[in-house]
């Protein structure tokens, strides 16, 4: 496939544009610095929540999908979250139908349900059908740009599929992590196996490792074909306790659903 990754110079944009490549697709790679050294495709340095600048690049691009990554990946004020994940979704969106590409696979995040309780013992995870329930602005964005996502699934029968990713860490580092790490293979792995599904329509994966202890539930994404190899177990022993993995395991989204993220909505100051 010859597949658009927007947020490609990021931490987990290195990661998938390299993985895609070895793994035979062509990715042109979109984000708002040049290109990484060693980057040997197209390259756009765009905003793309410039509507008029992702046209011009899909103009440019004959394109088969789009992985949209792009995104500031912490808490701001509801205006600017909601311009990083939601209008830059829309834009690609708009584009899309445009130009007749069916296929994204959106990196959404766990804190799009980051207030849901940690699943207590004998209980199930959380599913793929939890009601949203954000613990941040940041996942309320989360929430507002799957929303869109399948606003243009119905309307325009675009395949569109929520990565709702945990914890992108080259290897866990908490005892939160032992729940939601998602390995760099994985993510390749998940975002390859979202592209390529036959016919998903909307779907919600959660973006995880094979975790043992896990807090979500990897049925959804292996019925898209994603089969995680990593298990965050097996640095178990490496993992110091901390006074705060007890707050931190009370919500899935750890530290996002605590009292230091409580601010006002619009920032005046």
């Amino acid at each position: 496939m010859r597949v658009l990754v927007t947020g490609a110079a990021g931490s987990i944009g290195r990661v998938v544009t390299l993985g895609l490549c070895e793994r035979g697709h062509e990715v042109v790679g979109l984000d708002l610095v040049p290109e990484p050294e060693g980057f040997t495709g197209n390259w756009h340095t765009v905003d793309c929540s410039d509507p008029e600048a992702v046209r011009a690049v899909f103009a440019d691009e004959h394109l088969d999908g789009v992985v949209h990554l792009a995104g500031i990946p912490d808490e701001r004020d509801l205006p600017t979250e909601l311009t990083s994940h939601v209008i830059t979704t829309a834009a690609l969106l708009d584009a899309m139908v445009e130009h007749r590409v069916t296929r994204m696979v959106y990196a959404s995040s766990n804190h799009a349900v980051g207030r849901s309780p940690r699943p207590a013992e004998g209980h199930g995870p959380v599913s793929d059908d939890a009601l949203p329930r954000p613990d941040t602005f940041y996942g309320v964005a989360k929430v507002a740009a799957e929303a869109l996502l399948r606003l243009y699934a119905d309307r325009h029968s675009i395949d569109a599929i929520s990565c709702r990713i945990g914890s992108f860490l080259p290897e866990p580092a908490t005892h939160r992590n032992l729940a939601t790490w998602l390995s760099p293979d994985d993510a390749v792995r998940m975002v390859e196996a979202a592209l390529t599904a036959a016919a998903p329509g909307y779907a919600v994966v959660y973006g995880i490792s094979n975790n043992a202890d896990a807090w979500w539930d990897l049925e959804p994404g292996r019925r898209l074909g994603y089969e995680p190899q990593d298990d965050a177990a097996t640095y178990r022993d490496g993992i110091e306790p901390r006074d705060e993995d007890e707050m931190e395991a009370a919500h899935v989204g750890g530290p996002f659903a605590g009292p230091e993220f409580y601010r006002p909505a619009l920032d005046l100051g």
